[in-house]
């Protein structure tokens, strides 16, 4: 292996360390292979290889809708699609076989394909991040606790054994030895009238479960989404690509149960204000609001002014295929997730907000207040993107698109945008009831 010629000796059986991963992106860097690689560390070459996939970062997207061999002498526009007759797979040997990443490679600048680095701290923080989450509390939320107790807790008051309820019940997805540790862990201590203390006794008083017992329930968030979609990403990206339009995306709500739960769109260049409205808040209605945004703007502008999305964390919008990806399989937008904690790396949409919530202000019934549909959300909007802004020296939003993105302003007001006279402006509780 070049530059690293000391033998680790054998460690087969440990976990990867951060020493152990600086090895391998030296390896990377120095192009040496997987089997080189492990060979270095005392592992198996399996090992290397699946460290390698599973921490690498991509730091750039390819450009085309789908990575083609033939993107050169492309008769076709570039628009490529599996049924085209000249599309052939792009496959790199060393990004895709040994060493599995882009480090070091000679080409790095030139390619216009998917890179991906594999970078040892980022590898060791998402590795200890995942092993802390593993071992916190169990992987189920705290009705998918209640849901498994009221099918166990009557059969153990009948005098059945934890291995004829799961032998009988395998739709559990649980083993004896599971079911004794949840029983005896007091997982279903805060069942209802299904709680469970012991083998052959329940609770029969009620009480709320508390916050520190509510934390053992835990439904373990898979972040395999967040892939090549962080923020840094995002960063690199755009320096790459300065002149992209981005569109940053994210929920406004009051009542978590009953909603309605609005979806906000903001174009940062044109400063438009887009919302849709929506009775539930799951990944499933996010991504039909997208579908939403693509019928509304027609697919040459929304692919213009969403070609990149910018959005939050939330669970709502983890579909970030389906959310990147259109009917016929193509890419329509590029998705970036925001940095845990931190809204202010999409600012612009978050003051947007604070004047959306002028007139739709939190703590209150936003159906009593008027919010019943999509028709009643447009003219709140209409109303925050037809505001006099102080950095566009006293001009609206609207007024800004409708000079400088003509087309997007035309898609706007077919919708229900309309440009409202300042005078007429009105950001209070009481706009929406003024149409009824």
């Amino acid at each position: 292996m070049k530059g690293l010629v000391i033998f680790m000796g054998s460690n087969s059986n440990s976990h990867l360390t951060l020493e152990d991963r600086k090895i391998i992106e030296q390896g990377i860097n120095n192009s040496d292979t997987k089997v080189s690689i492990a060979a270095t560390l005392g592992k198996d070459k399996s090992t290397i290889g699946k460290e390698i996939k599973l921490h690498r970062v991509m730091t750039y997207k390819c450009h085309m809708p789908l990575e083609c061999s033939n993107y050169r002498h492309c008769q076709h526009g570039r628009n490529c699609k599996d049924s085209c007759p000249d599309y052939m797979p792009f496959c790199c040997p060393r990004r895709d076989r040994s060493p599995g990443a882009c480090n070091g490679c000679s080409n790095f600048t030139h390619c216009r394909f998917d890179k991906f680095k594999y970078i040892a701290t980022a590898a060791q923080a998402e590795y200890e991040e995942t092993l802390v989450d593993s071992r916190q509390g169990v992987n189920m939320t705290e009705k998918e606790a209640k849901d498994m107790a009221a099918i166990i807790a009557p059969l153990i008051k009948k005098g059945q054994s934890p291995y004829t309820i799961v032998n009988n019940h395998p739709e559990l997805g649980i083993c004896e030895k599971t079911l004794y540790n949840y029983i005896e862990g007091g997982l279903f201590e805060f069942a209802g009238s299904n709680q469970l203390i012991s083998l052959d006794l329940r609770r029969q008083a009620s009480r709320r479960i508390s916050k520190k017992a509510s934390a053992q329930y835990k439904k373990r968030v898979d972040r395999k989404f967040l892939k090549g979609r962080e923020y840094t990403d995002y960063q690199a990206y755009i320096e790459e690509n300065p002149d992209s339009h981005v569109t940053q995306m994210d929920t406004v709500y009051n009542d978590i149960t009953n909603g309605p739960f609005i979806q906000t769109f903001k174009f940062v260049k044109p400063g438009i204000l887009l919302c849709i409205y929506h009775e539930e808040k799951t990944a499933k209605s996010m991504c039909a609001g997208i579908d939403f945004l693509e019928k509304i703007l027609g697919q040459a502008i929304f692919r213009k002014y969403v070609e990149v999305l910018l959005t939050d964390r939330g669970s709502e919008f983890s579909a970030a295929d389906t959310m990147e990806t259109d009917k016929d399989g193509s890419r329509r937008t590029r998705v970036f997730y925001c940095d845990p904690m931190r809204a202010g790396q999409k600012g612009t949409l978050e003051n947007k907000h604070i004047e959306l919530r002028y007139i739709l202000p939190k703590e209150c019934d936003l159906r009593a207040l008027g919010l019943t549909d999509q028709n009643a959300l447009n003219i709140a909007v209409s109303h925050v993107n037809s505001k006099s802004e102080e950095s566009l020296e006293g001009k609206s939003a609207l007024e800004l698109t409708r000079f400088l993105y003509k087309d997007l302003f035309r898609r706007l007001k077919a919708f229900g945008i309309e440009l409202i006279d300042k005078d007429e402006v009105t950001l209070k509780p009481y706009l929406l009831k003024k149409r009824k």
